[in-house]
C-alpha cells in the first residue's frame, strides 16, 4: 500500500485516480504527475516499486500544496476576508453563498435545513 502526503492510496485503481485521493490533486493534475515522474497509464498502485513511489512523493512535495497545508492555507484565506470585513467575508461569516447565486429558493445545502415560523399572525385591517 502506497501512503503519500498521510493519504493510503486504494491499492488495486490505477495511479493516476489514486493520487486523486489525497486533497489538492484533481484528474489533471494526476495526468501531469504521472507523465513528469514516467509512469504509464494503466499502472495499478500495487505494481509500483517502492523507487517510483519515492519518486511521486518528491515530485508532489516539491511542485504542489496538498492536504494539511493547502487546507489552512485555504482557512486563513477566509479568516483574512473576514476579518477585514469585505462582502465576501460577510457571506462566509453568515454562512451563505459566496459567489453570487440566488438565495430565495435554493441554496439549501450552505443554509441547512429550512425552518418554519409557526404562528405568524396575520395583520387584521
Amino acid at each position: 500500500m502506497a501512503r503519500i502526503s498521510g493519504v493510503n492510496l486504494p491499492t488495486n485503481k490505477r495511479v493516476e485516480i489514486a493520487l486523486t485521493y489525497i486533497y489538492g490533486i484533481g484528474p489533471t493534475t494526476a495526468k501531469i504527475i504521472c507523465k513528469d515522474v514516467g509512469i504509464s497509464d494503466g499502472t495499478r498502485v500495487n505494481k509500483l516499486t517502492d523507487n517510483e513511489v519515492l519518486k511521486i512523493i518528491e515530485y508532489i512535495e516539491k511542485k504542489f500544496k496538498v492536504e494539511g497545508d493547502l487546507r489552512s492555507q485555504t482557512s486563513l484565506n477566509i479568516k483574512r476576508l473576514t476579518d477585514l470585513g469585505t462582502y465576501r467575508g460577510l457571506r462566509h461569516r453568515n454562512k451563505l453563498p459566496v459567489r453570487g447565486q440566488r438565495t430565495h429558493t435554493n441554496a439549501r445545502t450552505r443554509k441547512g435545513k429550512g425552518v418554519t415560523i409557526a404562528n405568524k399572525k396575520k395583520a387584521v385591517a
